[in-house]
């Protein structure tokens, strides 16, 4: 993103950035479940269910910390274009460790 963001825009970057961290994330989502015996379809989730909460945690702080947004602002902002792909991805991103386990 911060390379290809400034030329050819945000949603652009967004979408080839997407499939990247998607497969990253595939491959980290069976790891993680064979690490900690993650078979079942309820434990799957809640994984994802919890590492979604720590992503968009983590996206929130790193708005205010860099971009000085309110959390208000931050989430009103997840309605912008690249944004609404972004958050698109990472509930797809929530539900890799319950598709891993399948």
């Amino acid at each position: 993103m911060l390379w290809l963001a400034p030329l050819l825009g945000l949603v652009p970057a967004t979408l080839i950035e997407l499939p990247v961290m998607l497969a990253a994330s595939w491959w980290a989502s069976g790891w993680l479940a064979a690490r900690f015996g993650i078979a079942g379809g309820a434990e799957a989730l809640a994984m994802g269910s919890i590492g979604f909460a720590l992503l968009m945690g983590a996206e929130c702080a790193l708005a205010a910390g860099l971009a000085g947004q309110t959390p208000a602002q931050w989430f009103a902002s997840l309605g912008e274009p690249h944004a609404a792909i972004g958050l698109a991805g990472q509930g797809v991103f929530a539900l890799l460790p319950w598709w891993r386990t399948r």
